[in-house]
């Protein structure tokens, strides 16, 4: 490892209607060409179809002048895998293009993202207003080890309700942060309307758009800031890694708010300059680049590689995916055994009008169901499926099911689980790209098994 880290250079992404896609003309091109193109270079000399994997921990230089060079920042070269690695580039380019964000970071998981992009952004004494829909593990990160840090947590127990935001932000506040479907309920958060809350106060947007991904919804176009990703989800897809992203939409005013973040425009480096002179349109991810060197979270190249592969099919497996759990949904909706479906992509769901709005596409493919019964009820269809992977997991190709009540939210008591309607007998599903009618048939059975047995209930008790 060297003594010190050399300065992460500013690598803004051209979006494919500024640049070009691997030679094509520069022309707006489509979501599916870009998954495909966005972001190529040239790999050596022997060209390469598929992105390399440079699986090394770090880069030769050719003399001593060029070590300096890199050290120094002012040769953009490769030095250690830690601080960049061209495969992890491309990972980076492509999907700050399909984001419509300016840069990109690679990091190890989505945790890693989440925790990088809110690291860079707070300090102790500051204040982060969040959801309370959404992902355990960022509610846990938020609630338990930012206090440690000195850094104070607000959630908002009514997402949908601007007003309650609003009142919410704080002198302290840096940051707000929201989902755009959260998880498991699928209560939508009008975005741009938070966004509009979250700048009149001075303060970033961030977006967690791992369940949508930018197929479905672009959060950066409806106002938000910042986004990450857990890319070990839908971005790759066959649930073989881990990978995180914070993207940049170079759109909020750092310089404007220079003693809020003064890590980003009041702080000068050795060259005299702050990150907002130095980069203006990617000051924070530049930044955040640095949080996470500091960190440590750096992903595998071969993980880099994996998470292209799946980037190529995203558009494919995503509308797949989004169509059957329509389908799925509308069908549990009429079963008897089913209490409720949280679905916005059903007519009957709160928030389906939000779903209409932002999520024309399709309204992913990752909801809630509560069958009637309870946890015995749970219990019994979970373990009757054939089908569906039991596993904590999202955005497979697999189909996969889950209890959050005694596995991601085991740590929220009762009247925590109530609040969040997260009862026993709810169901997290995830469906993946198998036919739709073995996977109704699959929960058909499954749901069968439970009356089964709570007609043999019925009959002992008698």
């Amino acid at each position: 490892m060297p003594e010190n880290d050399p300065p992460a250079p500013e690598q803004p992404t051209l979006r494919s209607s500024e640049r070009g896609s691997a030679g094509l003309p520069p022309a707006r091109l489509g979501f599916a060409t870009r998954q495909l193109h966005a972001g190529d270079r040239p790999a050596g000399p022997h060209r390469p179809r598929a992105t390399p994997i440079y699986l090394t921990a770090g880069f030769e230089f050719e003399d001593f002048d060029q070590a300096h060079g890199r050290f120094a920042g002012t040769d953009d070269g490769f030095s250690y895998t830690r601080v960049g690695n061209p495969t992890n580039v491309a990972v980076e380019d492509r999907i700050a293009d399909l984001e419509s964000g300016v840069a990109a970071l690679l990091v190890a998981s989505g945790q890693a993202a989440v925790a990088t992009a809110i690291l860079s952004l707070v300090s102790a004494g500051d204040h982060v207003l969040a959801s309370t829909s959404i992902y355990e593990g960022t509610r846990e990160l938020l609630r338990d080890d930012l206090s440690r840090l000195g850094i104070t947590v607000d959630f908002v127990d009514a997402p949908d309700d601007l007003a309650a935001w609003d009142a919410g932000i704080r002198p302290a506040t840096k940051l707000v942060f929201a989902e755009s479907i959260p998880n498991p309920k699928n209560d939508l958060i009008d975005l741009a309307g938070l966004a509009e809350v979250a700048h009149r106060h001075g303060v970033p947007l961030v977006v967690d758009n791992t369940l949508a991904t930018p197929y479905l919804l672009r959060p950066l176009e409806h106002g938000a800031d910042i986004v990450v990703h857990s890319a070990s989800k839908f971005l790759a897809g066959h649930g073989t890694v881990l990978g995180g992203v914070v993207v940049d939409g170079g759109t909020f005013p750092w310089h404007e708010h220079a003693d809020a973040y003064p890590q980003l425009a009041r702080e000068r480096g050795l060259d005299g300059l702050t990150y907002v002179e130095r980069a203006p349109r990617t000051a924070f991810l530049e930044f955040a680049r640095r949080v996470a060197m500091r960190f440590g979270p750096a992903p595998s190249p071969l993980n880099a590689f994996l998470i292209l592969q799946g980037v190529e099919t995203l558009s494919l497996r995503v509308q797949r995916q989004s169509a059957t759990a329509l389908a799925i949904a509308g069908w549990l909706e009429q079963h008897p055994g089913v209490e409720s479906v949280d679905y916005s992509g059903l007519a009957s769901s709160p928030h389906h009008e939000l779903a209409r709005r932002y999520l024309p596409r399709g309204q992913g493919s990752v909801f809630a169901v509560t069958l009637r019964g309870g946890l015995d009820a749970a219990r019994q269809f979970s373990d009757a499926l054939r089908l569906f992977t039991r596993m904590t997991h999202l955005g497979d190709v697999r189909s996969l099911v889950l209890h959050p009540a005694t596995t991601t939210h085991v740590l929220r008591d009762g009247e925590q689980l109530a609040a969040r309607g997260i009862g026993q007998g709810l169901l997290r599903l995830s469906i993946g790209l198998e036919d739709a009618d073995d996977l109704i048939a699959d929960l058909d059975h499954a749901l069968a098994a439970v009356s089964a047995i709570d007609l043999l209930n019925t009959v002992g008790a008698s």
